[in-house]
């Protein structure tokens, strides 16, 4: 999808973040703010168009009924915010879609629903369902009851991923900063990006921390790094503020537009690109490093100088340089304890010397994915 094709997406992922709907830090949530996305996505409903909104908000809305005046940095103060700002959120949502006689819906989503397949499967068929009647699906991350190891880490990349998962035409993120700038926005001379035709080749741009109300997790890395999981994906993202939202989507130059840079891969190598957690790592030679990247190999024991972590085989690991640097990210077939015994062998003598067995790869092609 081009910029010029933006007011032809059929199926939108609108993603809004907490400091755009709550203000400054500890302030209720800015029911201003609620109608203002609502207003808009009620607007691509009636031109025929399917909305799935992916919603920050639930820990911000639940600052001031605790009397907290920023975000708890303990994931148990986080979660007790969620579980009083989450209901909080969703009634202002339902409330305000009524208004244009549209339902909503809840969805709270951990990693592991992304994960297991099992999972992926059934979140996927209650998305296309939702849609399907009519509904608006409102996702947020399952804060009140995710632990470190399963969260998303920010809805940014959760709005990706959902992106993907349902197929979805465009990615919209709405921040409080209006486009992605080549420096500081309040910085002199700071200039606007209208479009990143490939975003693996941005350079030259300070990227900042989290937004400027300090009850986000995100901020500007994470907007690229949502850009970079969707583009790869095959999906073009755009981003901008709630201001400028209605002109972007019109097809008007505002935001900041990232072109889709591939096809849509595999959902299953989008999640081990982006979705799952290495348990180790297995540390490979130059040559390893080129037949990976240069002939889209399996990695053999062959190319391996050492292991790191403990893992069972089918875990993720990733693929290192000797210098440190991230090759690759697939699913190991071996145990971590058995694999020194067969560092630097080729699969024949790892037959010979253990049995047939062992006549295989430690990352087969069709499992590995490079970073």
């Amino acid at each position: 999808m081009k910029r010029d094709q933006i007011s032809s997406a059929q199926r939108v992922v609108i993603k809004i973040g907490s400091s755009t709907l709550t203000g400054k830090a500890g302030e209720q949530l800015d029911k201003k703010n609620v109608d203002a996305i609502v207003e808009i996505v009620a607007g691509l409903r009636k031109e025929g168009k399917e909305v799935v909104l992916v919603s920050s908000g639930a820990i911000a809305a639940g600052l001031a009924p605790l009397g907290m005046s920023e975000r708890p940095k303990d994931l148990a103060t986080q979660q007790a915010a969620a579980s009083v700002g989450q209901g909080l959120l969703i009634s202002y949502y339902n409330e305000a879609f009524s208004t244009h006689s549209l339902l909503s819906s809840q969805v709270l989503l951990t990693i592991d629903d992304v994960v297991r397949r099992a999972h992926y499967q059934n979140a996927q068929r209650t998305l296309f369902k939702l849609l399907q009647l009519g509904v608006v699906p409102i996702i947020n991350e399952n804060d009140t009851v995710g632990v470190q190891e399963i969260r998303f880490g920010d809805n940014d990349r959760l709005a990706a991923l959902v992106s993907h998962l349902i197929g979805t035409d465009l990615l919209v993120l709405v921040t409080d900063i209006d486009a992605l700038y080549d420096a500081p926005p309040t910085q002199a001379g700071a200039q606007r990006i209208s479009d990143v035709p490939d975003v693996t080749k941005l350079v030259d741009v300070q990227i900042g921390g989290v937004g400027s109300s300090g009850v986000g997790s995100g901020g500007m890395v994470t907007k690229i790094d949502a850009a970079r999981i969707a583009t790869g994906a095959g999906v073009s993202m755009l981003l901008t503020s709630l201001e400028k939202l209605s002109d972007a989507l019109s097809g008007a130059n505002a935001g900041t537009f990232f072109e889709a840079i591939k096809d849509r891969k595999p959902s299953r190598l989008l999640w081990l690109a982006h979705a799952s957690t290495p348990r180790g790592k297995l540390v490979v030679d130059d040559g390893a490093v080129t037949a990976l990247r240069e002939r889209g190999v399996s990695l053999l024991p062959a190319g391996v100088k050492s292991v790191e972590g403990d893992f069972i085989s089918g875990d993720t690991v990733e693929m290192v340089s000797q210098s440190g640097e991230v090759i690759a990210r697939g699913l190991v077939a071996f145990d971590s304890g058995e694999i020194p015994k067969m560092l630097g062998k080729s699969t024949k003598e790892l037959a010979q010397t253990f049995g047939p067995e062992y006549e295989r790869e430690l990352v087969h092609r069709d499992d590995l994915v490079l970073i």
